[in-house]
């Protein structure tokens, strides 16, 4: 099986329009469940914050905190992206899936054994004998998901992500309460892992009893997977890297509280696209996928989900820019001013993610992970150099600056591989998004203009006006250029078709 160097446009390929629309609507519907659970994942998460800070010290969330994204990190470094395999191959056998299932078992006892193995040298560097014992439990959270069932990959091929959600929300909701009561009784870090394992160990038995499936072990497919794999692993190497390098030098060139300030600035900068955007390319994947094995043509499809991404990702990114102020001061309160340019200067960066998250789904799930590599090293690569130069300068101000820059590159080189692999022109991508675009910056020009815009203001009052203005100039102007245009069957017209729940 060929992977990187896999030519992903066979000759014969033709668009089929009816399969294509069929598809974005799947997709369309997809990303809703998908945003559903997250969201349900984040409320859920958040009513059991509320309720243990009030049963647990502090330092227990520390310690607990800490082991977590010790684990996190290593289990990230050795992904292998089986279930990605298994959705793109058009036609899975039974000895496909369990090799997946298998090479899952042996990454998660890696993963288990490394954690273990480092659990008390990590415990004496960061001076805490408690997190030794933390750590070893922790460690078996990795093998645990290994079992979960394969099969339960086929709710994404089917694009049955209603089944997928009542596989990640219930078992949540049950170790919520599991945690909850045994903090309780126990008053410590115990009644997290508790939680930890309930949600878990019901999340393996929920996937065996909504799937029926039963895997074996085998590694007999294991050539098929393994070029995918290890592109995976690669990729994912890269992107942890190029993730890290930001707190690192800023811890190292300033100080932890300078840290602390960008990470803020930068998590409310990434909310459209963790919330909007990455949803939309989990759906995506299965939908290029499925489109791939029903020989649709994936330029069709990519361009309508950009625009369709565009219509609704590019307010919410240029919307949090444009209210930073009064944002970042009604949420954080005093004391955090200087996330302000972090966030405004990062969260217009992050919308092109409306652009490269999708072209990235599609490059994946053509096997062209290589591509992928190389575009985030060289990410990773800007992104070090910037930071070296500009924080030394302008301090937090640098450091977005130099993320930004090194995001729009990044962006810009996943877009243009996309549509040359595709075979897609430039043009093309600008008929889908020249409405999203006009509408947006008409939109932050009439609020900069008024004073509700990149303003200084940081009342309740600027964010609520700024707010409800954005919204009504953004779509006043949006369906009056598609009207204009002769209503084209565009982005306008994908979501005006979901709210009217017409089928594809």
């Amino acid at each position: 099986m060929r992977h990187d160097n896999y030519s992903p446009v066979p000759e014969t390929l033709t668009p089929i329009v009816g399969q294509t629309a069929s598809l974005l609507a799947r997709t369309a519907r997809g990303a809703g469940w998908v945003m559903a659970w997250r969201w349900g994942m984040r409320i859920l998460g958040l009513i059991s914050t509320l309720v243990l800070v009030r049963l647990i010290r502090p330092a227990d969330f520390g310690i607990i905190a800490l082991a977590s994204g010790f684990m996190q990190t290593i289990d990230g470094m050795m992904t292998l992206g089986t279930e990605e395999a298994v959705i793109r191959e058009p036609s899975p056998s039974r000895t496909f899936y369990d090799t997946a299932f298998t090479l899952n078992l042996l990454r998660g006892l890696s993963v288990t054994l490394c954690v273990a193995l480092l659990a008390f040298p990590a415990a004496r560097f960061f001076a805490d004998p408690r997190l030794g014992p933390v750590l070893l439990v922790i460690a078996c959270l990795p093998l645990l998901d290994a079992f979960s069932n394969i099969g339960a990959v086929d709710f994404r091929r089917d694009f049955a992500f209603h089944k997928e959600f009542a596989i990640m929300v219930l078992p949540k909701l049950c170790g919520i309460i599991a945690a909850i009561s045994a903090a309780v009784l126990l008053r410590s870090y115990v009644a997290m892992l508790v939680g930890m394992g309930v949600n878990r160990t019901l999340r393996v038995v929920m996937s065996y009893v909504m799937h029926p499936y039963r895997p074996s072990l085998s590694i007999r497919a294991w050539r098929g997977l393994a070029g995918y794999s290890g592109w995976t692993w690669l990729l994912s190497v890269a992107v942890l890297v190029r993730d890290r390098i930001d707190s690192l030098l800023i811890g190292r060139l300033m100080n932890p509280a300078a840290v602390g300030l960008f990470a803020v600035g930068a998590e409310i900068a990434a909310l459209p696209s963790t919330e909007i955007i990455e949803p939309l390319g989990r759906a995506a994947f299965s939908g290029f996928a499925a489109g791939r094995q029903e020989r649709t043509d994936p330029a069709e499809a990519l361009l309508r989900l950009i625009g369709f991404a565009a219509l609704i990702g590019l307010p919410a990114g240029v919307g949090l820019s444009l209210v930073a102020a009064p944002l970042v001061r009604l949420a954080f309160g005093a004391g955090w001013e200087q996330a302000v340019p972090v966030l405004r200067v990062l969260s217009l960066s992050f919308t092109a993610m409306v652009f490269g998250h999708l072209s990235l789904h599609l490059l994946s799930a053509y096997a062209l992970l290589g591509r992928l590599v190389g575009i985030t090293l060289v990410g990773a690569a800007t992104r070090l150099g910037l930071l070296l130069l500009l924080i030394p300068v302008s301090g937090l101000a640098g450091a977005a600056t130099a993320v930004a820059a090194a995001v729009l590159l990044e962006q810009v080189l996943t877009v243009a591989t996309a549509l040359r692999q595709f075979g897609v022109t430039p043009a093309a991508l600008a008929r889908e998004v020249w409405r999203p675009v006009l509408s947006i910056a008409i939109m932050a020009a009439t609020l900069v203009a008024a004073g509700l815009g990149w303003t200084n203001d940081t009342g309740l009052t600027a964010l609520v006006e700024a707010a409800l203005s954005g919204a009504m100039i953004y779509a006043a102007v949006l369906l009056t250029a598609w009207r204009l245009a002769g209503r084209p069957k565009g982005a306008e017209h994908d979501v005006l078709r979901l709210l009217r729940c017409r089928p594809g």
